[in-house]
């Protein structure tokens, strides 16, 4: 799940500057939920119960809404101290502070850190792959009571695309055999964030 979810993290990171450009923006989210979908879908990839996959059709997706596209201020946080990430099993994988995002959503002003797990950077597929994990007011909800994820790459600039319509679910909102790092204290959005994967309903 984590490559199809950093692949579709790069596209577009420019300024919506016209209809066309939101055309193409929403076509690329439409994309990035029915490459979820078919990943859902398929036995070989699927974090689902052998009981939910047997039933599943899709994932429910809040509709798509670009004021939800996000252009924050991104601020690296260099020589910062590894640290050992709390996951809902006793598995403590090894990340870092790599940054900061600063923006503005519902009239509020947010700050969020963003992660880079030491395994991956060492891998050259997923070096330049960052993580952003948060909780909001819609969780417990309409969303995933232990808040969703979003995967970024590493900006070139000072700043970075936070597309919560790209927002998921931890593998453990489907089935609790996985180890899911838990969201930080300070990583909580006090609004609701109508975007992306809705909470998963089991049959």
């Amino acid at each position: 799940m984590i490559k199809n979810i950093l692949i579709t993290a790069l596209f577009s990171t420019c300024f919506l500057t016209s209809h066309g450009q939101s055309n193409e923006l929403t076509k690329e989210i439409e994309e990035f939920h029915k490459e979820l979908n078919e990943e859902f879908a398929n036995p070989e990839e699927s974090p689902l119960t052998k009981q939910d996959l047997e039933t599943f059709k899709s994932l429910d997706f809040f509709p798509i809404d670009l004021k939800y596209r996000i252009v924050a201020k991104f601020v690296r946080t260099p020589d910062q101290k590894p640290f050992k990430m709390a996951t809902t099993t006793t598995r403590s994988p090894i990340y870092e502070k790599y940054g900061e995002a600063h923006f503005e959503l519902n009239g509020q002003e947010f700050v969020l850190e963003v992660y880079q797990s030491h395994e991956l950077k060492e891998t050259e597929e997923y070096k330049d792959y960052l993580f952003l994990p948060f909780t909001d007011l819609s969780n417990g909800e309409e969303t995933y009571g232990g808040g969703r994820y979003l995967g970024l790459t590493i900006p070139e600039a000072d700043t970075v695309v936070l597309d919560f319509n790209r927002a998921y679910n931890p593998y453990c909102a489907y089935n609790k055999k996985y180890s899911c790092p838990l969201v930080p204290r300070q990583n909580r959005v006090r609004t609701k964030v109508l975007a992306g994967v809705k909470a998963f309903k089991s049959h």
